[in-house]
């Protein structure tokens, strides 16, 4: 079988874990786009510190490319987008430009896009850019859930925890409900499943993606509000005192009484609201739907994942505030406002973490954009 051509656009955490595992599989030619790091990248590769994958030093794909324009070359099976969904600097077509528009394509079919992105609604932009073309087919857009503990603690240089996994699924404009895959969907997504190295994640096939990308979309909303708001890592409000093993920071005893009481109370409360709309949006109290035990269960977990001597793993949105880089708030936070208003849910807290982040994201653009001005005299 002919090795498929695939292009992976992003080399941040995300990008680089899944652009990794894929090139671990002899079914694959990858070609990835390195932005702000292509020069490291290109001389020499990623580092990926993994409790999944062991060390990796100096690993490179097939390609190294620094641009979309540059990558505009071949037909490629998938294009697999794993940048921040910040639609107020850069929206997806733009990005994608090069793909959506000649000559590309004129001489290329559209591939398979394959969205790696926190956000609710993020397809719309892509989906209408491809449609924009006029070509007969329909868009091939797969949406997916990303579970991965990684961030990017310098420009080549990935820090991986022991787990990664996709909920994939097709997306289809404005249908929550439509709970089987055709055989031409379930086709798509078995395809792009088999492509990955069948032992470095875990792959789960959904019918109807939306439903699961807003399960994960509330542990964004909740748990990265909380890190965002207050500039403390999870792991503040989750691990206990050392005992045996140094470490910090973790959750002080003298005021801890009331960080559980208030603080995790708040987090649960957000969780809730998001539950109120997930029902108004149709999705049901059911393991198929979005169930109501998703609030405790997200919470155990958090404290399992954050609580140990080893964590060490950040929401990316609060190292986004850390490094001055623009946080994906609209997608988060604001989508669900907008979503809740149009349903009539009163989402109070939500739309208290959307305000004040709306700030947060306005003076990052500020110095973005007087950095920009000033580069340019």
């Amino acid at each position: 079988m002919a090795q498929q051509e695939i292009l992976v656009v992003g080399t941040g955490a995300v990008g680089t874990i899944y652009a990794y595992s894929l090139h671990q599989s002899d079914k694959v030619r990858l070609t990835v786009v390195a932005r702000g790091n292509y020069e490291l990248v290109q001389e020499h590769g990623m580092y990926i510190k993994s409790r999944r994958f062991g060390n990796v030093e100096a690993w490179k794909p097939d390609r190294v490319v620094n641009s979309i324009s540059s990558a505009a070359d071949r037909q490629y099976s998938h294009v697999i987008l794993a940048t921040k969904c910040v639609p107020e600097v850069i929206k997806t077509s733009e990005i994608l430009k090069p793909l959506l528009s000649a000559p590309y394509s004129d001489r290329f079919e559209q591939p398979v896009y394959v969205l790696l992105q926190n956000g609710l609604n993020i397809e719309v932009d892509l989906y209408r850019a491809i449609k924009s073309l006029g070509t007969p087919n329909e868009p091939r857009i797969i949406n997916a859930g990303v579970y991965v503990f990684a961030n990017l603690i310098s420009a080549n240089v990935v820090e991986h925890g022991p787990f990664a996994r996709l909920d994939i699924g097709i997306y289809r404009p404005d249908d929550y409900k439509t709970m089987v895959n055709s055989p031409v969907e379930q086709q798509t997504l078995e395809q792009l499943k088999g492509l990955f190295h069948v032992c470095a994640l875990y792959i789960n096939i959904y019918p109807e993606i939306q439903r699961r990308k807003f399960a994960k979309n509330m542990l964004n909303i909740a748990y990265a509000a909380c890190a965002c708001l207050t500039r403390c890592s999870l792991t503040s409000l989750f691990r206990p005192p050392p005992t045996n093993i140094a470490y910090e920071p973790y959750l002080e005893p003298a005021t801890a009484d009331r960080v559980n009481l208030y603080t995790k109370k708040w987090i649960e409360d957000i969780l809730n609201e998001c539950i109120c709309l997930g029902r108004a949006m149709g999705f049901p109290d059911s393991e198929d739907g979005l169930p109501s035990s998703i609030v405790e269960s997200s919470m155990k977990n958090s404290e399992k994942n954050y609580s140990g001597p080893e964590s060490n793993h950040n929401p990316s949105t609060l190292l986004d505030i850390e490094k001055g880089a623009p946080i994906e708030v609209e997608v988060i936070w604001g989508e669900a406002v907008r979503l809740a208003k149009e349903r009539n849910v009163e989402v109070p807290r939500i739309e208290m973490a959307y305000a004040m982040l709306l700030l947060v994201q306005n003076q990052i653009l500020l110095r973005r954009n007087k950095y920009a001005k000033e580069a340019q005299k």
